[in-house]
């Protein structure tokens, strides 16, 4: 079930004539759910029926729930995988209305942003399998501000000359360049200072001035502040990752954009 922000960025995109297929691609959600967002015309997330169709399953799935990482996507291939049919929409809304697997979330605050103003763009370790070896490796991921466009892409070893090659090969994905490109302080990208105060490395303020931005750090502590990019993160973890192998590391980064 997509959320209310997805629906509003499905509608932003559509007005800006963008086709479903390119909706779908860029927000990481399937064609069908972007026409039936379309169709319905509105950001209103709909009641969901016959939610206690899983309640005979209710067992199945408190023990599925930590095998699976808390993933319901897995919970739900899992219960497939044994006969059961259900839709993950009916699964997600009998978790939610009886409390399985959810966390109360309280809000710590709010951040605004416009249209092309801010990416957000981070790095963080992650297992992965290629080639029938697992290398702990570094997840490096871009999202937009606006329209929670994501583009991540996974190396062995996360430099400066890797930090360049993937934001020039991100912004080429996400169509355009945005005002600011936040990020958490990295060596990479630092010199020195932190926050407000924070001074780029010649060479990647120079790099941000050939494609019309400026890099920005968040206040040491503020990880709310990168919240957009953070949040993708436990995606491609228990999603994109989770029971997957790759033959190589061309091809997973393929798949990674697709």
């Amino acid at each position: 079930m997509l959320s209310q922000s997805q629906r509003a960025a499905i509608l932003e995109m559509h007005a800006q004539k963008q086709s479903s297929r390119v909706i779908a691609r860029m927000l990481k959600v399937s064609r069908w759910s972007v026409r039936e967002v379309l169709r319905l015309g509105t950001t209103e997330v709909p009641a969901l029926e016959r939610a206690e169709i899983c309640e005979p399953y209710r067992q199945q799935i408190l023990e599925l729930l930590p095998r699976c990482k808390g993933n319901l996507v897995r919970v739900l291939e899992e219960l497939t995988a044994s006969g059961v049919t259900l839709s993950y929409s009916a699964l997600t809304a009998f978790c939610r209305r009886h409390g399985i697997g959810q966390t109360p979330k309280v809000a710590a605050g709010q951040y605004v942003f416009p249209p092309g103003s801010e990416l957000q763009h981070d790095t963080s370790p992650h297992k992965v399998e290629v080639a029938g070896k697992f290398y702990k490796a570094q997840t490096a991921s871009a999202v937009l501000c606006y329209s929670r466009m994501l583009f991540f892409q996974i190396y062995p070893t996360f430099t400066r000359f890797d930090c360049k090659v993937f934001l020039t090969e991100a912004l080429r994905y996400l169509g355009g360049s945005p005002r600011r490109v936040e990020i958490d302080n990295t060596h990479v990208v630092v010199l020195r200072g932190t926050g407000r105060a924070m001074v780029p490395v010649p060479e990647m303020a120079a790099f941000a001035e050939r494609y019309g931005f400026q890099f920005a750090a968040h206040e040491l502590g503020d990880a709310n502040r990168s919240a957009h990019v953070e949040r993708q993160f436990d995606h491609i973890e228990n999603n994109f990752l989770a029971g997957r192998s790759f033959a190589s590391w061309l091809e997973m980064n393929q798949q990674a954009r697709e």
